[in-house]
């Protein structure tokens, strides 16, 4: 497995890959590497092989411009040892490990930004976030000019922002979603989870919990305002979750949606102590006689 630590080692390993024909998926992750990321470079395996074959480059990069100035950046996880073992035990071919200063070079004026997703849902909760995830894999975007990258659908506004962007910026890399990867209780894997207090982390799996109900209520044809009652109800009931959002909305675009007419994806973001916790799932309603 390739180890780059700076821009020009990753862009001459991938000019390597492409002079011997071969194509290439990145999985982009910021570390404290689990058993989700890991299932994002077997999808990455699965494309490259249905496509002839190839090599998957896996980035690692905490991106301090996605956290807010309160927010945990000092205090994510970071385990460079343990996430190489993973990596080479999973096949991965090459490794990128920049510095903040070869990302973001001193002076730098340009961010990119999807202005509607982005700033909508967690984009309101965590303002300037999806700016700094959309800039930051852009610039891996162009770093190792993939032909296709992986993101898991954990993150479904982050996901569907980086299929937005990509469609109109006309970025040549095939987005491949991968669903999301749960713990034996529910719980979505997740590197913050090893911030949680054991007291925090029982409780935790209150969120698949709610989904799991959410779901079922929209397939009996359960009603938006009931659908989204039941979910508050079975939060709050969990002293340990401070529900920070619950939306559901159009699984398209994320737009607002009046009734459930068709799929929907439920977003909750809620806060166990100092950890603020996403999930996801996506919905369907009965299909209505014509």
């Amino acid at each position: 497995m390739q180890i780059c630590r700076s821009t020009q080692e990753m862009r001459d390993g991938t000019r390597a890959f492409r002079a011997a024909g071969q194509r290439i998926a990145l999985v982009p992750t910021m570390g404290a590497l689990h058993d989700g990321h890991l299932t994002l470079i077997a999808r990455a395996r699965d494309w490259l092989d249905a496509e002839g074959g190839g090599r998957v480059v896996t980035s690692i990069f905490v991106n301090p411009t996605q956290f807010g100035p309160n927010e945990d950046l000092a205090r994510y996880p970071r385990d460079e040892a343990g996430d190489l073992a993973k990596l080479r035990a999973a096949g991965c071919d090459a490794v990128f490990l920049p510095q903040v200063t070869d990302i973001y070079r001193p002076g730098a004026q340009t961010h990119v930004e999807v202005a509607g997703l982005g700033r909508m849902l967690m984009g309101r909760l965590r303002p300037g976030h999806f700016r700094g995830v959309a800039t930051v894999v852009t610039k891996l975007f162009n770093i190792v000019q993939p032909d296709a990258a992986a993101f898991g659908e954990k993150d479904f506004q982050q996901l569907t922002l980086i299929r937005r962007m990509v469609a109109d910026l006309d970025i040549p890399v095939t987005i491949l979603p991968v669903p999301t990867v749960r713990e034996a209780d529910g719980l979505a894997m997740s590197s913050r989870n090893q911030r949680l207090t054991p007291e925090d982390r029982a409780a935790a799996p209150v969120l698949a919990r709610a989904l799991d109900a959410a779901e079922a209520r929209i397939a009996a044809g359960a009603p938006l305002a009931q659908v989204r009652a039941g979910i508050r109800a079975m939060l709050r009931a969990e002293p340990r979750a401070h529900v920070r959002s619950i939306d559901i909305r159009d699984a398209a675009d994320l737009s607002r949606i009046a009734a459930i007419c068709g799929p929907v994806v439920i977003l909750l973001a809620v806060r166990f102590g100092e950890v603020l916790l996403i999930d996801q799932r996506t919905a369907t309603p009965p299909q209505t006689e014509e």
